[in-house]
């Protein structure tokens, strides 16, 4: 049976460093993910996380049990990411699943129309301000549920549904704009 993720917490708080790997094996995939799809750096990923995980380490006092580990560790992932980002302005950032470019047949020329929408997807997604895109993001690449993201982005409930609904408005009208300029 798995060690719970609070009682891990505890024997960190106490002085047990070791036992800190037993939760970074099991969010590392998570972690890992929200960064990539806010960096969108494959060679930037891994340092990142090891900044993220020592912030995590650092804060572990200030979690608050209430709430699932995962989804403090997403938020602290995101804020520090969001750092990274404006101290870099970062232009490009997937958004493939998304919208749900896929077909079932992967023909040479689907593949290459799957990836001319992608890169097109993208470079509309990174036009969007960050208030919308975050959300974007996390909803349709990270899974996050809207309560998580309320909690990860510490905003109302009726502040993310509403992002949400505006962001993909956005996005669709610009897709569809391009559509109209024979772009896509």
């Amino acid at each position: 049976m798995e060690t719970p993720d609070i009682v891990i917490i505890k024997r960190c708080l106490s002085g047990d460093k070791e036992v800190f790997s037993e939760l970074v094996s099991r969010y590392k995939k998570l972690i890992y993910n929200v960064i990539y799809n806010i960096i969108n750096n494959k060679e930037e990923v891994y340092d990142i996380a090891q900044e993220v995980f020592i912030k995590i380490y650092k804060s572990l006092d200030k979690y608050d049990p209430t709430y699932k580990f995962s989804t403090w560790s997403v938020k602290i992932a995101t804020n520090y990411c969001l750092d990274v980002v404006r101290k870099k302005k970062i232009d490009t950032m997937p958004i493939d699943d998304a919208i749900g470019v896929s077909s079932d047949i992967d023909t040479p020329e689907s593949s290459y129309i799957k990836q001319e929408l992608s890169e097109r997807i993208n470079n509309e997604l990174m036009k969007l301000p960050e208030k919308y895109r975050i959300v974007l993001i996390l909803y349709h690449k990270n899974g996050l549920s809207y309560e998580e993201m309320t909690q990860v982005l510490n905003e109302p409930m009726s502040i993310i549904k509403n992002r949400l609904f505006r962001a993909r408005k956005m996005l669709r009208e610009r897709l569809a704009e391009e559509r109209k300029e024979g772009i896509l």
